[in-house]
């Protein structure tokens, strides 16, 4: 993977992360000075404070141009015991990056800087004698490695720490997005499970209401009785109708019987809903030359496109012979296929969902489903597995 830039993972500084930084660079500063201020003159102490507050200033962008800062502070820490603070946060906030290249040089510039230091400018220590003593030497070089090291190690560990945390975040982050995008995915889902039961079944039901009605309006030769009889059963079919719709709406608000739980069509039912739709006055051909008796979740995938095909005869191509044919055996799955004329008129609406959702459902049972028009013919064929 792609390393991360630092400034992926550098959090922004509050006012109080600023103050105590600014404080700790102005304490490690005022302890030099009151341990080394003696004996100076007045253009050197000028000089030092003139530098320091140049470098105090400068340490705020460290983030923006953390070499050119931490070179300039580094290099002013050398002749100016208050840069020396701001050259340590300077190095501190460089060692946060965690790149060699660049902690490498301004470490061996910090090194020197000390040692220049305690060569030419500290007046703490003898000027009699011009060359310090080895021991003095050893022991103010190993203090500047150990200083050295111990900023760049705490400036380390808190670079790891943030790269950590934020690495720990983005992953809770990305963790959510695909959480609240699988819940989206399986609402969508549900959505489209749900408005395919509808169509499936509200469609074919509301449409042999459609068609009763329309020809009740029409027929002037029935009787008293025989229009009782008509409405009666258009009455029984808007109720079976308001049953479906309620418990679908039961779904959707959680309180009701799930439609791929509660009791669904079977492949046994195909000839009750054959006779319903000729009871309707279609003219439908059934011939079902299935070996053996399919299982429960094909036939309900059978009844549902003979179902369709009905409803589109009835919508679209009202007096029209259908003719529905199914073949097959366990070996072989299952043919359906349905033909009908086409209408010249229909005022019933369609979008042609029906037919998107059965394709759906079709796929999911691993069969394939087509439709097309041979000259005045339209034709619905599907082939469904034996078994899924």
């Amino acid at each position: 993977m792609q390393q991360r830039s630092p400034d992926d993972y550098q959090p922004r500084l509050t006012v109080w992360g600023h103050v105590w930084r600014y404080l700790a660079a102005l304490g490690i500063s005022a302890l030099g000075l009151t341990s080394s201020v003696g004996g100076w003159s007045d253009w050197r102490f000028a000089l030092d404070i003139g530098l320091g507050v140049v470098s105090l200033v400068l340490v705020f962008w460290r983030r923006r141009w953390p070499v050119a800062i931490a070179t300039f502070t580094t290099i002013a820490g050398a002749v100016s015991l208050l840069s020396a603070g701001a050259s340590a946060l300077a190095l501190v906030s460089l060692a946060t990056r965690r790149r060699w290249r660049e902690i490498i040089p301004i470490s061996l510039l910090s090194l020197g800087a000390g040692m220049f230091w305690f060569a030419f400018m500290d007046t703490s220590t003898s000027s009699d004698d011009l060359t310090p003593a080895v021991a003095m030497w050893g022991l103010n070089i190993g203090l500047n490695v150990v200083v050295v090291a111990a900023l760049v190690a705490w400036g380390m560990y808190i670079g790891s720490r943030r790269e950590l945390i934020a690495t720990l975040r983005l992953r809770a982050e990305t963790a959510e997005a695909e959480q609240a995008l699988r819940v989206s995915q399986a609402r969508e889902t549900e959505r489209r499970r749900i408005a395919r039961e509808m169509h499936d079944v509200l469609a074919h039901r509301i449409s042999h209401i459609s068609m009763q009605a329309g020809a009740l309006a029409y027929r002037e030769d029935l009787s008293a009785e025989q229009i009782r009889g008509e409405v009666g059963t258009i009455r029984d079919g808007a109720h079976r109708a308001l049953d479906d719709l309620r418990t679908v709406l039961g779904v959707l608000r959680g309180n009701g019987e799930d439609p791929e739980t509660a009791p669904q069509p079977t492949y046994a039912e195909l000839g009750r809903l054959v006779e319903e739709a000729r009871e309707s006055g279609m003219n439908i051909t059934f011939e079902d030359d299935v070996e053996g008796s399919p299982p429960e979740a094909v036939g309900r995938s059978i009844y549902r496109v003979v179902q369709e095909g009905i409803t589109n005869a009835r919508k679209h191509a009202p007096g029209a012979a259908l003719q529905v044919s199914l073949q097959g055996s366990e070996e072989h799955g299952i043919d359906v296929l349905l033909r009908n004329r086409l209408g010249f008129d229909s005022n019933t609406p369609g979008a042609g969902l029906g037919l998107v959702g059965l394709t759906e459902r079709v796929d999911l049972a691993g069969g394939r489903l087509a439709h097309r028009t041979e000259k005045d013919v339209f034709i619905l064929e599907a082939w469904l597995p034996w078994g899924q």
